[in-house]
């Protein structure tokens, strides 16, 4: 029998050494190699955001992660199924439309399990994620026809379906409609977060795109942690949760229709809609205050997560993900000279923050009377592949 001794971080994060050899362990560390080192990502107390009074503050630092975001919990989640399938055998080719970090997530993967990358992109991309793209070896094509919505999505997801009918022995992770994605964030990422924080997390604060971490962690904290606020939070043009689509500069943020992955709108308890400011002003506060250098989506998700804590108990957590590496946007959002040349403030002081916090509006308090805008027709519409089965969840701890 193995004698497991345990430590635990202030946040209750939990590393586990084995005093003798694990063979099943090292089988698996053989087999998948880098892909080992994702999950079980550290959460840290913030320390000089809240006041006297307000809740704690958690962020999850999903950096961590080998390719630098929390995409690379739903892309490996969805490789290793396919694996598992026979949906995607050696040599294959994964083929994506993504012009950001589950993009850049795949084409680590591909380079260190041998699969061709296509990565499907638009001429919203930054050059640090292009660069990315490339030093792992992904093939980029660029989309230059614009959607019905104004956006590149759909023309994008469309092209990436028609190079997997030509392309032989690929495989599309096709993270828009797949609940693989939303189940990866199930059985990791929720688990880990209320581990970490504990009995006192009384929301957590998730950002909204293909839906993965809002509606994976959703379906986890509702069934063993109910009493949890399930905070969602989108940027204004998007039409996820409803409105008029138009264009928006937020990147991993937004859609024009509701994702797959947001199945049951019941488990979100409100939503908060931001403006492109509010997110890139966000994460400039939070690499000045707290010197947690994160992206405009970890920056919208940080300023509703400061206003919770502002109005919730101070025994109480207010948990957020800081979804990646601010790395990828030093020539924008870290950018004073971009800042200004959009209108935006270059103010990220705490009393600053806290005010612009206090002012975010609730998008919708019942998200789902309110604000369903499911299309059903669209994944058919654009031609998408059925990748691998997707009516339920695996159980969690599976």
């Amino acid at each position: 029998m193995l004698n497991w001794s345990e430590s635990h971080s202030l946040t209750g994060h939990r590393s586990r050494r084995p005093e003798a050899p694990d063979p099943v362990g090292r089988q698996y560390a053989a087999a998948n190699g880098l892909m080992t080192a994702i999950r079980e990502t550290p959460s840290v107390f913030l320390s000089c955001t809240p006041r006297e009074g307000d809740a704690r503050l958690v962020a999850k630092l999903e950096s961590a992660n080998p390719g630098g975001s929390l995409k690379d919990r739903s892309a490996w989640h969805i490789v290793r199924e396919a694996e598992r399938v026979g949906a995607l055998r050696p040599g294959g080719v994964l083929i994506e439309s993504s012009s950001g970090n589950f993009g850049i997530a795949l084409a680590m993967i591909g380079a260190s399990r041998g699969y061709r990358v296509i990565a499907v992109v638009d001429p919203k991309i930054t050059e640090a994620n292009l660069g990315l793209l490339r030093a792992f070896g992904a093939e980029i094509v660029v989309v230059h026809e614009r959607d019905d919505s104004g956006s590149y999505h759909k023309t994008r997801i469309a092209l990436a379906n028609d190079l997997h009918r030509q392309i032989p022995n690929s495989f599309r992770p096709d993270q828009c409609f797949n609940v693989k994605n939303g189940e990866a964030h199930y059985l990791t990422t929720g688990p880990e977060l209320l581990d970490q924080v504990g009995e006192g997390l009384a929301a957590v604060v998730c950002t909204v795109s293909t839906g993965g971490q809002l509606g994976g962690i959703s379906r986890y904290l509702k069934q063993v942690a109910p009493q949890v606020r399930i905070v969602g939070v989108d940027i204004a043009g998007s039409t996820v949760f409803g409105g008029a689509p138009h264009a928006y500069l937020t990147p991993g943020m937004g859609l024009s229709w509701t994702p797959t992955n947001l199945d049951d709108l019941g488990r979100i308890d409100e939503v908060y809609l931001l403006h492109d400011e509010d997110s890139f002003v966000g994460c400039r506060a939070l690499a000045r205050n707290e010197g947690i250098l994160a992206g405009p989506s970890t920056g919208a998700a940080y300023l509703v997560a400061t206003k919770l804590a502002m109005n919730l108990p101070a025994t109480s957590s207010v948990a957020f993900l800081a979804s990646d590496r601010g790395e990828r946007y030093l020539q924008t959002a870290f950018s004073d000279d971009w800042m200004r040349s959009k209108g935006f403030t270059v103010d990220v002081t705490i009393d600053a923050l806290r005010a612009r916090a206090q002012k975010v509006s609730l998008r919708s308090s019942s998200p789902a009377q309110d604000c369903a805008n499911y299309d059903e027709t669209i994944a058919e519409a654009l031609g998408s592949p059925t990748v691998l089965p997707t009516a339920h969840y695996a159980t969690q701890g599976s």
